[in-house]
């Protein structure tokens, strides 16, 4: 079973579980016997009460009883304070069974206090424990006072107070002691607080003791000693049922109230208070007027219908004691009475639209209550003008504050009086000049002092009043004018206005004088300025390759909350530093410059008051590529170079326009020019034509490359006569590539080859893919028979199956019957062989041509044509000869060979074919 010990002293206050904490310790060290378990030691002091700051020593005991049992020493005691423990610095073995620690400052000991052993096993084990208890003595009670008061019920008691010093930490007792010279009472002791305690029953006149006793723990101390009267501390009930009524006049009102302490007790003295219901400070009745007892009193002097607020106390009269609580307030009223003073006015002139005349807009300020002594039922406005003008007096009742009429330029005096029940006001003057011609102020400034707006100037001389104009500058509403006067002595005053911070106001000061005024000067001003309320937003003007023109509108009064003193721009790329330059305020437009080309920028704008400073949003523009000029710099001088080349090339194919003529537009020469055009079969054989006297000059012809003649195969020519073909030869290799004849057999059978290159009889390209083609055209020359000539065409067009067949069917005619005659006798034998050369064929020609020429010469100009050649022989065709062969060059000259002798074919046996055209002499007409 558990022991336990109850500790005397707790520090006040402390929670019940702390409590049990420190009432309740276990003790460790064991000895059983009989069920019972008995402690092995204990401290001393037990429970100690401590002053804060003082020394302390505990001892822990062992008991004798447990020595042996429990093998347990003092060398072996442990403290521990809180559960810390205490360094062994402050522990002291006196003997085997005392251990003692020390504290030279108890302002660190805390609870609970214990001492510890480790017995066996090194198990540490609590023997005992403390509480510990700090703190400070009672102080001696200061101030103390005392009042006697009467009770609802007509009944007088005491309450004493007084002041109970410094906090002790302990339980601190008070008493109010209290005793008659040869009487004392019982204490009185406080029952919620310990600085009051009330005594019931006092008597009057007699000398009572009085004083204050605190005692704790520690110790005690008295408060020193007051010995009075009670009648020389009460403190009377205020008057009641205070009611307040109007007198005669308007500036008296009268106050009546009842007291609750009878004069037979004591004589009252009062004091009254009164102030205006609109105002917070208190005005007094004079002490020496309400220095007697009394019930009622009047006040004089007030304001004419205004309404104050009245209060009052009492005292003894002999001022021995306290003065009572203030009454209850009471509300009333003065009379009316006539306005004390006329309205101030003032006036505003505009230019009509007729420049004679003025719109003048009066304006004067309502009265104030104390002015106006009552209720402005309305206003008399009287305008007299001045001289030159003539004009009677105006005269009009009003119920506002303003006035707007149209006069004619010139001065006037405006009078304003204001009516009320009662009465009028003295009247209010105002001269209006026909023009500013006195000297204005000078210097006009403004300060911000003490929450409002102060303006100053400079005077000049002889000034009457000044009126002072001021209107707030919004761009939300129209500036409308308030003013005040002033007296003409003063060179400063504050505006009475209601004058709101962050708003801008236009202020102006006129000075009056006696016969006119002075121009008004005008200053703007802010009571407090504050941050813009937006920045400024910016845009591009004009972007160009290293600049940008940057343009802005300025911030509306509205934003602006101060005085702008200065702009900045602030510009950065997208990776580059911001670069910030400076604006003047009067400025909209500024140029940045050295930017860099086809680059974006992001350029935002600050405006900065005096108060600071806010941004505007961002704005992104890019540089351009190229600079101003620079892409004509390039364009014109290409254009012009281009100019330039298609000029010279214009130019060299003028120059050239043969050469370019010859291979895009080959001359062609006039068949009807040919020589070959005035051979006939008539004409004696050799024609001997020079180059001098040839019938077609040198041109008429573009080219003509070979002549092939053919003859029957059993008939061959002279290896004489086949001198003429070596031009043939000769021609063939210089005119091969731009040469055309006539291929193929005269019977329309296989195509044959031209004139080889080689004597040998190499074989020659075949012509039948291309021809160039001519037609025989019987034409009279010189008044001769009409004979068959030769003329050649460029066309390369292929014959038309359509055309042979039209002839070969055409039946009935001489003509049919002997061109099937020939083509029998002279091919047929050889269709079998269209792949003989061609020298094997003249060969055989000029062999027949030794007995008789029984064939006949046929032309063929080699060319490259897809149709092999026919010739047309027209209806009405005469017999011809052929004297000799022509061969033409490719220059264009006809070449003429020997002529060869012998028999010449009959006009019926030439071979006949069929060309696509018909061919005259004189040219040819196109296809």
């Amino acid at each position: 079973m558990h022991r336990t010990r109850i500790l005397s002293n707790m520090f006040s206050g402390w929670s019940w579980a702390v409590h049990c904490l420190y009432l309740f310790l276990n003790i460790c060290s064991f000895e059983v016997s009989g069920g019972l378990v008995q402690s092995c030691g204990h401290i001393i002091p037990e429970s100690p009460v401590l002053a804060l700051g003082s020394n302390f020593t505990a001892l822990c005991i062992l008991n004798e009883s447990c020595l042996d049992f429990g093998n347990i020493y003092a060398s072996q005691i442990i403290w521990k304070m809180k559960n810390k423990v205490i360094p062994k610095e402050q522990y002291r073995e006196i003997n085997r069974t005392v251990s003692s620690v020390t504290f030279n400052d108890t302002s660190s000991l805390a609870s609970p206090l214990t001492c510890n052993v480790l017995a066996d096993g090194q198990i540490e084990q609590n023997i005992y424990g403390i509480s510990v208890t700090v703190g400070l003595p009672p102080e001696k009670p200061k101030n103390l006072s005392c009042i006697v008061y009467l009770s609802p019920k007509v009944e007088w008691y005491m309450n004493c107070t007084w002041n109970p010093g410094r906090h002790t930490f302990l339980d601190t007792r008070f008493r109010l002691k209290y005793m008659w010279p040869r009487e004392t009472f019982p204490d009185c002791i406080p029952e919620y607080v310990n600085n009051s305690c009330t005594i019931s029953d006092v008597q009057f006149f007699v000398n009572l003791e009085v004083w204050v006793e605190a005692a704790n723990a520690l110790g005690k101390a008295e408060s020193d000693h007051l010995v009075f009267d009670p009648i020389e501390i009460v403190k009377p009930p205020p008057p009641r049922n205070l009611s307040v009524n109007s007198g005669i006049l308007p500036t008296v009102l009268k106050l009546s109230w009842e007291n609750q302490i009878s004069t037979v007790v004591m004589e009252l003295k009062f004091n009254i208070r009164y102030r205006i219901s609109s105002d917070t400070n208190w005005m007094e009745v004079p002490p020496e007027d309400t220095a007697s007892p009394r019930t009622s009193f009047s006040i004089q002097g007030l304001r004419p219908y205004t309404e104050y607020v009245f209060s009052i106390r009492c005292m003894k009269e002999d001022g021995v004691g306290f003065w009572s609580d203030w009454s209850e307030e009471q509300i009333g009223v003065t009379t009316e009475d006539k306005p004390s003073k006329g309205p101030t006015i003032w006036r505003t002139i505009d230019v009509s639209p007729s420049p004679a005349f003025w719109i003048v807009r009066l304006m004067w300020k309502a009265l104030e209550p104390f002015e106006a002594n009552g209720v402005i039922l309305q206003y008399e406005v009287t305008i007299r003008a001045k001289p030159p003008l003539s004009h009677p007096p105006s005269r009009y009742n009003v119920t506002t504050t303003s006035l707007t009429l149209k006069l004619p330029n010139g001065t006037y005096e405006v009078t304003v009086v204001a009516h009320n029940r009662v009465g009028a006001s003295p009247p209010s003057v105002l001269l209006i000049p026909s023009s500013n011609s006195k000297a204005p102020v000078k210097n006009i400034r403004t300060l911000p002092k003490d929450g409002k707006l102060w303006v100053g100037w400079t005077a000049p001389n002889n000034v009457l009043k000044y009126v002072i104009e001021w209107c707030l500058m919004s761009n939300s509403s129209d500036c409308i004018t308030e003013w005040q006067t002033e007296p003409g002595n003063i060179q400063g005053t504050y505006l009475k206005g209601d004058i709101k911070p962050f708003k801008c106001y236009l202020i102006t000061v006129y000075p009056l004088f006696a016969d006119g005024q002075g121009s008004g000067q005008s200053v703007k001003a802010y009571l407090q300025q504050g941050r813009p309320s937006k920045g400024p937003t910016v845009q591009t003007k004009k972007v160009g390759k290293a600049e940008a023109v940057l343009t802005w509108n300025h911030l509306t009064v509205d934003e602006q909350n101060g005085f702008i003193r200065s702009y900045t721009i602030l510009y950065k790329t997208v990776d580059g530093n911001e670069t910030a330059v400076s604006v003047d305020p009067s400025k909209t437009e500024y140029t940045l410059s050295s930017l860099t080309s086809d680059t974006l920028y992001t350029v935002r704008m600050m405006a900065y008051t005096d108060a600071g400073g806010r941004s505007g949003p961002d704005f992104t523009f890019t540089t351009q590529k190229f600079g101003r000029g620079e892409i004509e710099a390039i364009v014109v001088p290409v254009c012009l170079a281009f100019l330039l080349i298609v000029l010279l090339g214009v130019l060299f194919c003028f120059n050239k326009r043969d050469l370019i003529k010859k291979h895009i537009w080959p001359n062609v020469p006039d068949p009807s020019k040919s020589n070959i055009a005035q051979w006939s079969p008539q004409v004696p054989a050799k024609h001997d034509f020079s180059s001098k006297d040839q019938m077609y000059p040198e041109g008429s012809f573009t080219d003509v490359s070979v002549v092939e003649i053919e003859a029957d195969d059993k008939k061959s020519f002279s290896e004489q006569d086949l001198k003429p073909f070596d031009l043939l030869k000769k021609e063939k290799s210089t005119s091969e590539g731009h040469s055309s004849g006539i291929g193929g057999s005269s019977c329309m059978s296989s195509p044959r080859q031209s004139v080889s290159d080689s004597d040998e009889g190499e074989t020659t390209q075949n012509t039948s893919s291309t021809v160039q083609y001519s037609t025989v055209v019987l034409n009279g020359y010189r008044d001769q028979t009409p004979v068959q000539v030769f003329s050649r065409s460029e066309s390369t067009q292929p014959l038309l199956d359509s055309e042979e067949r039209l002839e070969d069917h055409a039946g009935g005619s001489d003509s049919t019957t002997q061109r099937q005659h020939y083509f029998k006798q002279h091919c047929g034998q050889d269709e079998t062989k269209t792949e003989r050369p061609f020298f094997e064929r003249a060969k055989q020609i000029i062999s027949a041509n030794e007995e008789d020429l029984a064939g006949f010469a046929q032309l063929q100009i080699s060319g490259q044509s897809s149709q092999p050649l026919g010739f047309e022989l027209e209806e009405n065709t005469q017999e011809a000869a052929l004297p000799d062969v022509l061969q033409t060059s490719s220059e264009g000259q006809t070449v003429r060979p020997e002529t060869v002798e012998g028999n010449i074919p009959s006009v019926d046996e030439m071979p006949k074919s069929y060309l696509p055209q018909t061919v005259r002499q004189g040219g040819y007409m196109p296809q």
